[in-house]
């Protein structure tokens, strides 16, 4: 790449923004350390002669961000890689119309947000971006809380308490018992009438004789 067309294009990059004549896959990434990811970015309007260029902003976009251009495929030369970077990490590839950035063992270092670009004439128009981020542990979701449900223990139903004397069988045999003596009691009551009675009629037919 000539030295006054990458002072073109950053000049321009920092007013900028995501067109919709590349289409650039996926809209974030968030990985673990030494993994490896994707990312694609296709052309929707009519394939560009010059390639599809891959960018990289390292911090977020302000005017005194940098930008880095990582790599191009270019059909007679192969992969055209920008300075410091690393080979044996990054590839780019074409896929179906597609251009496929491929980065290998992933470190915190690659965290950034990744651009397509396309060189138009004589608009350049770049992709949505990717924001990359590479993390040691993945997060984790928080698991719904369960609430613990108490188990309701059915009480055994108190027995009913009979309210006065209870009716036992000494109970009973008192009562017939006292029955059977007011029985008696009354009937030598009425016999000890009946005898007053006589003695006193007897009486009186001597005293009116």
């Amino acid at each position: 790449m000539q030295p006054g067309l990458w002072l073109l294009l950053a000049a321009q990059l920092t007013v900028l923004h995501g067109s919709s004549v590349l289409l650039q896959t996926p809209p974030s990434l968030m990985i673990q350390t030494d993994k490896t990811v994707t990312m694609s970015c296709e052309a929707t309007t009519s394939r560009t002669s010059t390639g599809i260029f891959w960018l990289r902003q390292r911090q977020a976009p302000s005017p005194d961000s940098h930008y880095e251009f990582l790599a191009v495929w270019d059909s007679r030369k192969g992969i055209v890689y920008g300075q410091k970077v690393k080979q044996e990490k990054l590839t780019v590839f074409l896929d179906a119309g597609r251009s496929i950035l491929k980065l290998t063992s992933v470190e915190p270092a690659d965290s950034g947000i990744y651009f397509c670009m396309t060189i138009g004439s004589p608009e350049l128009n770049f992709g949505k971006g990717t924001q990359l981020s590479v993390v040691d542990v993945l997060p984790t979701t928080a698991q719904p809380t369960k609430k613990t449900t108490t188990k309701k223990r059915c009480r055994p139903p108190r027995p009913v308490t009979q309210k006065g004397p209870s009716c036992g069988p000494v109970t009973l045999g008192l009562l017939v018992a006292g029955v059977l003596l007011l029985l008696v009691s009354l009937g030598v009551a009425i016999h000890l009438h009946r005898l007053r009675r006589r003695a006193r009629l007897r009486l009186l037919k001597q005293f009116y004789k």
